[in-house]
């Protein structure tokens, strides 16, 4: 057995031929073949190792996704092709993310350890953005993801995992397309794109330019049945219901007002609201409010699909100086402008720090609202309808260039040389906001003049330039005007730029009797800057509140680091062409990193292979990993947000009983006058949060750390040609975890230990609520999660009836579990394998993709399916801490665990080459049967009652393209 490498430019060859033979999952490789008859396959790199390698099969288990199954999907975006692969779970974003989205990005999620865990390169080289979508689908030639940590090879950031786009390199000709989509049954969700590429190969290189355009239009989730209504999970009754933030508003009484009396609601906690109709002058004009009637749907103005424009331009070119010498670039843009919109901007005087005065001259109640001087505790809350729905849009734009030189040395040593420089620059600008500050007069004292008209201040200090505010009736002509005048846009930005340089060989050291050991080892340096820009009335302070809505507060940034990396890898053969030791080999692998932010790390790994016979790969590796904290880890300053929240702390404090989670919900946390009755319930599921880094909290953040395991068989029998079987199991645990502290998660790890640390960042009003919780970047605790990979693929021989290929490729989570305090016995540890959490997103145990291809000539068919099994949301365990209801807070006998049912998807697809032009014109119906999402109720999500990133909620999808090659 030879395993000697060969010169740069064959293997560049075989790399080409690879990727237009492999299926996903496999590494097929067919002999080549020429008038000098049969030809040795040459060595190449597989992502995962730079060690070059005769063998597509090694011990890194890596899915290849080749440029015809790209096209046969239809996918005109990179990451709705990827996030169908199994070993995505989590919470990646993507265009149906609408509330928490809108910029069109879609993130690679691999073992839902979180998109900052895996690492994207392009032709083995870092990206400066994570939004694959940004890069030009008609430049990639194949996709390797590799299911394994490789911080020993890559650096930080390759936990879970990597995936590598790699583009073409020899392409003759001009190819254009054209592509249409729409739904048939709703006649929503148009696309439009089109593409163009270029090519030509010469006697000393070649060139590959194009351009890709794309357009998705919005889909409202009023035209779903599924997401029309806010529906809820409620003390075990499904229902559908809406936010107390309604136009009418919603009106509480400080506990003992006598006003209270005088409506006799059920009890102080109900609240009134505007009769509809009634001008809301006088005291009659109200009556208590009913959740039933009076809430508001805020579902019917969202967006179940974001609407996206996109134009990609790519250049590629190779040029051979010499013989021994090559010089390459890679450079691409993109362009991409978004938006999301959710419902009208929501009113809490107490959270948004307005007074309305009890002297304004609208106000019927006598009362202030709101967080006045005399310590009153009404509270008004409203929405701001006459500004329509909140929505920003984007303008994001990202380039790439790679400049470079690669040559060999002698017989088997090549090497590569090459700066890399990304930019990523995004603006929005937001609408449907309110500058409270202008309201401050409005909302004050006024009165009726002599003349008949309704003036700011007081007879003889009359405010100029102000109009009052009738806020107790939002529709009033001259209230939506005040309203529309005092609308704010703020515009937001951010910049971020690397600049890296890195240097790689590889080569034969001596041989072995068993083959040739290889060593391949090289340096990098890295610089990444970040600069973002904050409209002044969206700065926030430290409790995350600016001059407008808090969950539109943020704050400017600016930061860089370096670092500087060197690495080394060596691949030994030990046994070769012996009984039960066709092969044995070991590889050996090391990273030094030294970062400017935190110091420096080293991450090693070892790999063995064993074929007892050629066909039969056992295959283990065992590699440490770790993240380095980003920029916005460490520096990003206050920022609002309107996290969901199951507050534990309802009916704390209530006469009689016992007083011993003080820090979570009492006076440790500013609660110092709770009502006899307990904390009451919030008005809505959502709470007040402010986001940072580490920084801003005072959190001294660390990198964190730990260890990826993956063991596995590959089978490729004899007695069935084109067969392929794979069988991995995989571990991965991390200490010290980089992640958010979201507020459900702070809340609760403070609720069982008194003296946790987060317990710092829970800030309630006197009487109780969430007045806002801090939810920064920490190293929380340790996560523990293993399962399996199963990949099978079938290419039958070629017959008369035509071609058939047969894939499978599975996932199943055997653990996920996330403990947020390891030195705490209080604390429970979180099991989310077989789990939606509102937390951490969807880990139902087992997910599936499978396919059969089938052509015949000029005719192509094919069948997709994707398979999500059942899950469940909550816990029977109470230490859990979750319910699917949302009833839980006032009840433990709705703290339980709700199954939701499996989910299975068909899509087909046909492909048929025409006479003329050398044209091929394909056609596809995605989720063929309309498959509608699982209704996860909107107490346990943000978005259209669903897994918004789990989940299609387009429906049947029509979809035809027409390619001319030329």
């Amino acid at each position: 057995m030879n395993h000697k490498t060969t010169k740069l430019r064959e293997a560049i060859g075989f790399a080409l031929a690879v990727g237009a033979t492999s299926a996903a999952g496999t590494g097929f490789a067919f002999a080549q073949e020429s008038n000098e008859g049969a030809k040795t396959l040459d060595a190449i790199q597989v992502t995962g190792s730079r060690v070059a390698r005769v063998e597509t099969e090694t011990a890194s288990p890596v899915v290849v996704i080749d440029r015809a199954a790209i096209e046969q999907t239809g996918k005109l975006t990179l990451g709705d092709l990827i996030q169908e692969m199994p070993a995505m779970s989590g919470a990646p974003t993507n265009p149906q993310v609408n509330n928490g989205g809108g910029d069109g990005s879609s993130t690679i999620d691999l073992r839902g350890l979180g998109s900052a865990r895996t690492l994207l390169l392009v032709n083995g080289r870092r990206v400066v953005n994570s939004d694959v979508n940004s890069i030009p689908a008609s430049a990639v030639e194949r996709i390797e993801i590799l299911t394994s940590g490789a911080s020993a090879v890559y650096g930080s950031d390759a936990v879970a995992g990597v995936v590598n786009f790699i583009l073409r390199r020899d392409f003759d000709g001009m190819t254009a397309s054209v592509d249409f989509g729409i739904t048939p049954s709703h006649q929503d969700g148009q696309r439009s794109g089109g593409s163009l590429t270029f090519g030509q190969v010469g006697d000393k290189g070649n060139i590959i330019a194009g351009l890709n355009y794309n357009k998705f239009e919005g889909i409202s989730s009023n035209d779903r049945d599924f997401s029309k209504d806010a529906t809820y999970l409620y003390s075990g009754y499904v229902t559908v219901f809406g936010s107390s933030r309604n136009p009418n508003g919603r009106i509480y009484f400080a506990p003992g007002s006598p006003l209270l009396a005088q409506y006799g609601c059920a009890s102080d906690a109900t609240g009134v609201t505007l009769t509809p109709g009634a001008s809301g002058a006088n005291l009659t004009d109200y009556r208590c409010y009913s959740g039933a009637r009076d809430s508001y749907n805020y579902q019917a103005t969202n967006l179940i699909m974001t609407p996206q424009e996109r134009t990609n331009a790519f250049f590629l070119a190779n040029y051979q100086i010499t013989d021994n010498l090559n010089a390459f670039a890679e450079v691409y843009h993109n362009k991409t402008s978004s938006n999301f919109a959710i419902a009208a901007l929501p009113f809490d005087a107490m959270s948004d720090g307005v007074v309305i005065s009890a002297d304004n001259y609208y106000n019927p109640f006598d009362q202030n609202f709101g967080p006045a001087a005399d310590g009153s505790e009404n509270q008004f809350l409203t929405r701001w309808t006459s500004l329509g729905q909140r929505r920003s849009y984007y303008d994001t734009t990202t380039s790439q260039v790679v400049a470079g030189l690669e040559g060999f040395v002698g017989e088997s040593w090549k090497w590569d040389a090459a700066f890399n420089y990304g930019h990523y620059f995004s603006e929005n600008t937001s609408y449907g906001y309110v500058d409270y500050a202008s309201l401050s007069d409005a909302l004050g004292p006024s009165f009726l003049d002599g003349d008949g008209v309704v003036k700011c201040g007081a007879p003889g200090a009359v405010i100029a330039g102000c109009t009052p505010l009738n806020i107790f009736n939002i529709f009033d002509p001259t209230s939506v005007a005040v309203m529309q005048a005092a609308e704010a846009r703020p515009v937001y930005s951010t910049m971020y730029q690397t600049r890296s340089f890195e240097a790689n060989a590889s080569g034969e050291l001596f041989s072995l009797p068993a083959g040739a050991v290889q060593l391949a080892f090289g340096g990098a340096w890295r610089e990444e800057y970040q600069r973002s820009e904050v409209d002044y009335i969206a700065i926030a302070d430290e409790a995350g509140r600016c001059m407008i809505s808090q969950e539109a507060c943020s704050s400017a940034v600016s930061g860089k680091y370096d670092v500087t990396e060197v690495y080394g890898e060596l691949y030994v053969p030990i046994l070769s062409d012996l009984p039960f030791a066709h092969l044995l080999s070991l590889t050996l692998g090391s990273r030094y990193s030294d970062y400017s932010t935190f110091g420096d790390t080293t991450n090693s790994k070892l790999q063995v292979e064993w074929r007892p016979i050629e066909n039969l790969l056992f295959r283990g590796t065992v590699a440490e990993v770790f993240r380095a904290p980003t920029i916005g880890n460490l520096y990003d300053g206050p920022q609002g947000n309107a996290p969901q929240l199951q507050d534990k702390c309802v009916g704390y404090g209530a006469t009689g009983t016992p007083r011993n989670h003080e820090n979570a919900c009492g006076a440790g946390a500013g609660a110092t006058n709770i009502p006899t009755g307990g904390i009451a319930a919030p008005p809505t599921s959502q709470s007040n949060g402010v986001w940072s880094g580490a920084a801003a909290a005072g959190f001294d953040l660390q990198p964190e750390s730990g260890k990826s395991f993956s063991y596995g068989v590959v089978y490729d029998p004899q007695w069935a040609p084109g067969l392929s079987v794979s069988l991995d199991y995989w571990r991965l645990y991390l200490d010290d975890t980089i992640t958010r502290a979201d507020a459900q998660i702070v809340v609760d790890t403070c609720y069982a230990d008194d003296s946790h640390p987060f317990c710092d960042f829970i800030n309630r009003r006197a009487n109780g609520q969430v007045d806002f919780i801090r939810e920064p970047i920490v190293n929380l605790g340790r996560l523990d999660t293993n399962g399996w990979d199963l990949a099978v693929r079938y290419r039958l021989p070629d017959t008369a009836w035509g071609n058939w290929v047969f894939g499978l490729d599975a996932t199943y989570i055997d653990r996920y579990d996330n403990d947020t305090n390891p030195l705490s016995e209080e604390d429970a540890v979180r099991h989310i394998a077989g789990t939606y959490n509102p937390s951490y997103g969807m880990y139902a145990r087992t997910r599936g993709r499978l396919f059969v291809n089938w052509n015949k000539g000029d005719l192509g068919l094919s069948w997709r399916a994707r398979y999500v099994s059942g899950f469940d949301i909550g816990s029977n365990d109470l230490r859990q801490g979750t319910s699917a209801d949302a009833g839980c807070v006032y009840d433990d006998q709705y703290c339980y665990s709700r199954r939701f049912d499996d989910y299975l998807v068909h899509s087909f697809s046909a492909a048929y080459s025409l006479p003329w032009f050398n044209s091929k014109i394909e056609l596809g119906l995605d989720n063929a049967f309309d498959k509608q999402p699982q209704t996860l109720f909107q107490n346990n999500v943000l978005n259209a009652n669903t897994d918004v990133q789990t989940f299609d909620t387009v429906g049947r999808y029509l979809w035809a393209r027409y390619t001319m090659n030329f």
